[in-house]
This record gives structure tokens, C-alpha cells and sequence, in this order.
């Protein structure tokens, strides 16, 4: 038996024997791309430390993975189509890794910026792949179970990430929390070429690289307005990124219903099913990114707890994604997609709005509701919404559909984090100003109001002036405290009402079991086509 799989999964009789080894293979590559996100969340305080990074820099160490990483995946999604799935996933690998490795050596701002911008590049070429790979190796009797596992897997990476992150911070520098992405990713890549069967389209096409090329300047323009413009004002950068994605998006549109054979069928967003659960992926990764986002931040300069007591109070999610995974896998086949969407959608609304009632004396206790909610309604809602988009491509655009997906997933969560973050620091300041704004001088009001960690940061300064002291420095401790918690329940309540309102759209526009069997959205040839081939034993196109 040779060491490496080279049949292509769709000349293989019947299902592909190793398909569930493969599936931890692709669960592996997901759980490092995620992971790249949110340990940073709690190694951010070391690394704005270590290398004097402003709250700009921070922010675009942060987001200089996100804009490659949302604008590229529908091309590369495309590109791996046509070529090789899993060739894509071991190069995005591989490129993930060299990235990893430069941010754990480097110790410029910028170049840990680019760092990240080099692992976005890779990480947009993983996830299209590995959801790509998932449906082609699978049958489609054992499809929804294999993506439930995908999504328990995300879910995972939002607790595992900080508290790998955490462990690593104990006695190491912040570049480990990097470096740990390398042997994962080699891992993968063996088990890649091991256990994960070649596969393509299964008929010749020409990409649409126009179309491609506006899907990553809209998308990618759209992303940098939304993280640039509500952090640090809307000025000529933001406001021509917004003016280039209004344009562009519309031009995609009109491009992509013209092209014969298009990178993303627009059309398929007049069906229900698919516009549904696009819409539900958006909104509810908005919200569970938003509410972690400043959750955490809660945790560590709140309550004082270090980076690895923060991963560790973070792991209830992971638990209650698994046992919303086990629920939704059990009950979605009797109730169909649409009850479990939903009510994973009202659960994730009613997790951040429980976040209202945070105050100054909150504990961890006033927040593991919350986690343990959000988790749930991750497990319910986003595998069968998953389920239905990539239901509503051909086996042939597997990769498109997995970028779909993805730049869904990926556009929600940095509208959260933009959004509910720039609220929740316009709300921090405005609080901070009306308690200490007369009690402190100019310039450490300014660095006070920057942040929740520059508060503090005074506070500590203020400490060791003796014409001040301890006690002025616990008054403003306080005050940085109370306006925080201020922000997050105000934050919380917009949040919550945005939640609130995406769950209303997503139960009117997906249809309910008998509705949901309208044809399905098989608008092009190509689609149809693949549709026949379907029928075919043993011709499922790779």
C-alpha cells in the first residue's frame, strides 16, 4: 500500500474507507486557522507591551489577517476547484506556517503586521479547502455529520486558542503563541498527503478571474472600512474604501449575471434556503465574535485574570458547542434546518443580551450564562445553516462554496468586533470623562480614555507619585472598572437588538420543511450537469 493517497477520491469504489481519518485531518487545519484569531485576543497585553503598540497598531496586528483572509476565499475557493483541493489546503498550510514563523521572530510592528497578513493569505486558501474537501470525500447521507464536526471544531478554536495562548504565556514570550501553529500545520500537511484523497472539478473551466479580482476588492474594501472607520474616524482611507466597496459589489453583481460561467452565481440568493442561512451565518457569527471580543477583555482587565485563567474560563463554550452538535445532529434530520437554525439564533441573542447586566461588581459567574449559551447556539444553528449553503453548489464548486460560507462567517465576525467594539469604546469614554474628567490631568485622561489597559496603565503611574498615592490610583482603578462595564452592558443591548432583528430576517426568509423542497437552486448548466452526474454511482465529481 503506497504511503501516499493518490486516488482521486471520485474514482474510488464507493465511499472513500478512510473519510472520517481525513475529516480530523481537515478539523486540524480549521483548528489552527481559528485559533490564529483568538489567541491573540488574550496575547495581545504582552505584545502591545513588549512592542509599544498604540491601539491603531494593535487593532491591525489583529485585522492584518482578517482583510486577505475575507477577500480572498472565494477565488482561491475557486482556483482550488479547478486544480486540487487538497493541493490547496497543504500550500495554504504551508503558507500559514511560514507566516507563523516570521511573527514569532520578528519584533517590528510592521513587520508583525505583514506576519499576520501572510497568515491570512494561507488561511484563506485552508478554510475553502477544507470545507471543499469535506463534502466531496463525503456521501450525502453522512455529510451533515461530517460538518457538524467541522463546526464543533470552530467552536473549539474560539475556547482552545486562549487557553493554548495562555499556557504558552506563562513562560514564554508572545511570539509562542506564533510558533505553536508550525508543528500543528506540518502535522496536517502529512496527514494531508496521508489520508486526504486528491480531488478537483470533475469537468474543465475557465476561472472567472474578473469577477474574482472584483470579489476580492469589494470584499477586501469593505473589511478595511468597517474595521478602520468606526475605531479611528472616518477619514479619507475608510470613506474611499467604503465608496470603492459600493461600487464594486454592484459591479460584481451585474459582471457575475452576465458571465456564463460565473465565480459565484449570484443567483443563488433569490432562493431562500441559501440566502437564509448566508443571512444567519452573518448575524451570528457577528454577534458571538462581538460578545467574546470584549467578554474576555472583561475577564483580563476587569477581574485580573492572566492569559491562562482566561482560557481556562472560556472552555464551558467549547463543551456546550459539543452538546449542541449532539442535539442538532439528532434532531435536525426530524425537525429540519429551519427550527434549529432559529432557535440557535434566539439563543445567541438572548447570551448577549444577558450581558446587560454587567456592572463593576460582576463576576465570571454573571458571564458563564453567557458563554455557555453562545456555545449551544453555535452547535444548533451554524452546522446546518453549513449544511444548506454548501447543499446549494455542484459538486464541481465545492470550493466556491466553502468561500461563500466562509466570507460569511469571516465578514460577521469583523463586523462585530468593529462595530460593537468602536460602540463599546465611544461608550468607555464617555462614561470614563463624566467620573475622573476634572480629576486628571489632560494627557492622562487622553491615555485613560484610549482603552481599558491605558486606564490602568495611569492608574499604576498614579500610584507611584507621591503626591497622589494609592488611593487616587484605586479611585480611577474604579472608574476605568465602572465605565467598562458600563460600555459592555450598553454594548451589549445594541448588540442584542441586532441579534434580534437578524433572527427575525433569517425566520422569514428561510422556508419551512415542505417550502425548503422547491427545486433547488440549480441555475446554470454547469449546475445542472453536475446534478446528472450525481445520479451516476460512483461518479461523484472531486
Amino acid at each position: 500500500m503506497p504511503v501516499f493517497v493518490t486516488t482521486p477520491v471520485d474514482r474510488t469504489a464507493g465511499p472513500y474507507a478512510r473519510r472520517w481519518s481525513a475529516l480530523i485531518v481537515l478539523c486540524l487545519s480549521l483548528l489552527i486557522v481559528v485559533m490564529a484569531n483568538t489567541s491573540l485576543i488574550v496575547a495581545a497585553p504582552a505584545m502591545t507591551t513588549d512592542l509599544g503598540l498604540s491601539s491603531s497598531d494593535l487593532q491591525w496586528v489583529i485585522d492584518g489577517y482578517t482583510v486577505p483572509y475575507a477577500a480572498l476565499m472565494l477565488v482561491l475557493g475557486s482556483i482550488g476547484d479547478k486544480y486540487s483541493r487538497r493541493g490547496a489546503l497543504v500550500t495554504g498550510l504551508l503558507i500559514f506556517a511560514g507566516g507563523s514563523v516570521m511573527g514569532s521572530l520578528v519584533h517590528e510592528t510592521g513587520l508583525v503586521i505583514a506576519a499576520r497578513a501572510i497568515m491570512g493569505v494561507g488561511a484563506a486558501v485552508v478554510m475553502p479547502a477544507t470545507l471543499s474537501l469535506l463534502v466531496a470525500i463525503f456521501p450525502k447521507h453522512e455529510r451533515a455529520r461530517a460538518i457538524t464536526a467541522w463546526t464543533a471544531t470552530s467552536g473549539l478554536a474560539i475556547a482552545v486558542g486562549p487557553l493554548v495562548a495562555g499556557w504558552l504565556l506563562e513562560s514564554h514570550a508572545w511570539g509562542s503563541t506564533f510558533l505553536i501553529n508550525v508543528p500543528i500545520a506540518v502535522l496536517a500537511v502529512a496527514g494531508a498527503l496521508v489520508l486526504v484523497p486528491p480531488s478537483k472539478a470533475d469537468t474543465a473551466f475557465r476561472i472567472d478571474y474578473v469577477g474574482g479580482l472584483l470579489s476580492i476588492v469589494s470584499v477586501g474594501s469593505l473589511v478595511y472600512a468597517i474595521i478602520e472607520g468606526p475605531h479611528f474616524g472616518w477619514g479619507a482611507g475608510p470613506v474611499t474604501a467604503a465608496v470603492v466597496a459600493a461600487a464594486g459589489l454592484p459591479a460584481f453583481v451585474a459582471w457575475e449575471l452576465r458571465h456564463p460561467r460565473p465565480m459565484l452565481d449570484v443567483r443563488k440568493f433569490a432562493h431562500r434556503p441559501f440566502s437564509g442561512s448566508m443571512t444567519a451565518v452573518l448575524f451570528f457569527f457577528f454577534g458571538t465574535f462581538g460578545s467574546i471580543y470584549y467578554a474576555t477583555q472583561f475577564l483580563q482587565f476587569v477581574l485580573g485574570y492572566d492569559a491562562l485563567e482566561t482560557g481556562v474560563r472560556l472552555l464551558p463554550l467549547a463543551g456546550a458547542v459539543f452538546l449542541g452538535a449532539a442535539v442538532t445532529g439528532r434532531l435536525t434530520p426530524k425537525l429540519g434546518m429551519k427550527p434549529m437554525v432559529v432557535t440557535g439564533m434566539v439563543l445567541g441573542t438572548l447570551a448577549v443580551l444577558l450581558l446587560t447586566r454587567v456592572d463593576k461588581t460582576s463576576t465570571y459567574g454573571d458571564f458563564l450564562p453567557t458563554l455557555m449559551l453562545l456555545g449551544l447556539a453555535v452547535g444548533l444553528s451554524v452546522s446546518p445553516a453549513t449544511d444548506t449553503i454548501m447543499g446549494s453548489f455542484p459538486e464541481n464548486e465545492l470550493g466556491v462554496g466553502g468561500g461563500a460560507n466562509d466570507t460569511a462567517l469571516e465578514l460577521g465576525g469583523s463586523l462585530g468586533i468593529a462595530i460593537l467594539g468602536s460602540l463599546l469604546g465611544t461608550v468607555y469614554k464617555d462614561r470614563l470623562t463624566d467620573l475622573v474628567g476634572g480629576h486628571l490631568p489632560a494627557a492622562a485622561l487622553d491615555t485613560a480614555k484610549d482603552s481599558v489597559g491605558g486606564g490602568l496603565a495611569v492608574a499604576q503611574e498614579i500610584a507611584k507619585t507621591p503626591s497622589a498615592g494609592p488611593q487616587q490610583a484605586q479611585a480611577l482603578v474604579d472608574a476605568v472598572h465602572e465605565a467598562f462595564a458600563h460600555g459592555v452592558a450598553q454594548t451589549s443591548l445594541v448588540g442584542g437588538i441586532i441579534m434580534a432583528a437578524g433572527t427575525l430576517i433569517v425566520l422569514a426568509v428561510l422556508p419551512g420543511r415542505r417550502a425548503a423542497g422547491e427545486p433547488e437552486p440549480k441555475a446554470t448548466e454547469a449546475d445542472r450537469g453536475a446534478e446528472r452526474a450525481e445520479s451516476v454511482p460512483n461518479s461523484r465529481a472531486a
